[in-house]
C-alpha cells in the first residue's frame, strides 16, 4: 500500500513540475515532508540552486517541544526570514504532490505570515 501512495505522489508531483518553475527572482518552494520532519526550501530551476532553506531539524525547534502543524507554520516563517534576508519577496509553491492540507498547509501559511508572497 505504501509504494502505492508513493508512485502516485510521485505522478501528481511530476504533473505539478511541468507548470511550477523557480526562477532568481521568483524560486519554487518546494516542500517535503516526511511522517516526523518537515522540510522547505527556495529553487532556481534554471541554475539548479537552492536559495533559502529550512527545515523542522533545526535545533531551535527541538528545543521548543512543539511538533506538527504548530511545528510546519514556524519552519515556515523561518522560511520567509531566510528569504527576505536573501531579497526575495515572491516565490512559486510547489506542494510537492502532497494535498494542500494539514502541515503543508500551515508552512505555507507560516510563510505568508511571515511576508512571503505567491
Amino acid at each position: 500500500m505504501a509504494r502505492i501512495k508513493t508512485l502516485k505522489r510521485n505522478r501528481i508531483r511530476k504533473r505539478i513540475r511541468g507548470v511550477v518553475k523557480g526562477t532568481a527572482e521568483r524560486p519554487r518552494l518546494s516542500v517535503f515532508r516526511s511522517n516526523r520532519q518537515i522540510y522547505a526550501q527556495l529553487i532556481d530551476d534554471e541554475r539548479g540552486n537552492t536559495l533559502a532553506a529550512a527545515s523542522s531539524r533545526n535545533a531551535d525547534f527541538e528545543s521548543k517541544k512543539i511538533t506538527g502543524v504548530a511545528l510546519a507554520k514556524e519552519v515556515g516563517m523561518l522560511l520567509a526570514k531566510k528569504a527576505q534576508d536573501a531579497k526575495i519577496k515572491t516565490a512559486h509553491f510547489d506542494r510537492g504532490g502532497y494535498k494542500y492540507h494539514g502541515r503543508v498547509k500551515s508552512l505555507a501559511e507560516g510563510a505568508r505570515e511571515g511576508g512571503l508572497i505567491f
